[in-house]
């Protein structure tokens, strides 16, 4: 009779994916993870059928933390500019604070090993952020369709940001509110 799975395990492979992704890329073994979660690479496949299926898990794993992290203090009453403005700093101390979940989540999705069901359901965990960002980033620039182009100047705004916040404390605060400022005169629906 097969041992049952334990959700410590799971996580504690999803956590040495992470740290292994983020260092080593997408072509990171599953040699390596087994090894940094401190189990044999046998039991990563229990968990796991695939390597692909791993990813897949990871990335939902590292959308689903993210998420909580930027819906913690979310408004749902307020104006959407301040909205929009506190997912961005969720957003930007999220990845300061997770520095290696930001790099993998990055580099899973750019690549095409997230599967559109794992798509989906990243998509279901966002439902305040898309009411959001249909609010706010449709104008002449992003018309309908668009919605990949303004996110990925989204990203590319936030991911500067986090770069040069990671520089200096003292200076967090400053980073946030010019990167901020910068998206929203970039992709709001405001002239």
């Amino acid at each position: 009779m097969a041992r049952p799975k334990s959700e410590e395990k799971r996580l504690a492979l999803l956590e040495a994916a992470t740290v292994t992704v983020a260092e080593f890329g997408l072509g990171a073994s599953t040699a390596r993870i087994a090894v940094r979660a401190g189990v044999a690479e046998g039991t990563l496949f229990r968990y796991f059928a695939t390597k692909d299926d791993l990813l897949n898990a990871l990335y939902l794993h590292l959308k689903q933390n993210l998420c909580g992290a930027m819906m913690l203090d979310y408004n749902r009453a307020g104006q959407i500019k301040e909205r929009a403005r506190a997912v961005w700093n969720s957003y930007i101390e999220w990845g300061l604070v997770n520095p290696a979940a930001n790099k993998a989540m990055r580099q899973l999705a750019v690549s095409e090993k997230i599967s559109p069901a794992t798509l989906a359901s990243v998509a279901e965990l966002f439902p305040d952020l898309k009411a959001l960002s249909d609010a706010c980033f449709f104008n002449h620039v992003f018309i309908t369709g668009q919605s990949a182009f303004a996110e990925a100047i989204f990203m590319a705004l936030a991911q500067t940001t986090m770069e040069f916040a990671a520089r200096g404390t003292d200076e967090i605060a400053a980073y946030k509110a010019a990167g901020f400022d910068a998206m929203w005169r970039a992709c709001a629906n405001e002239q």
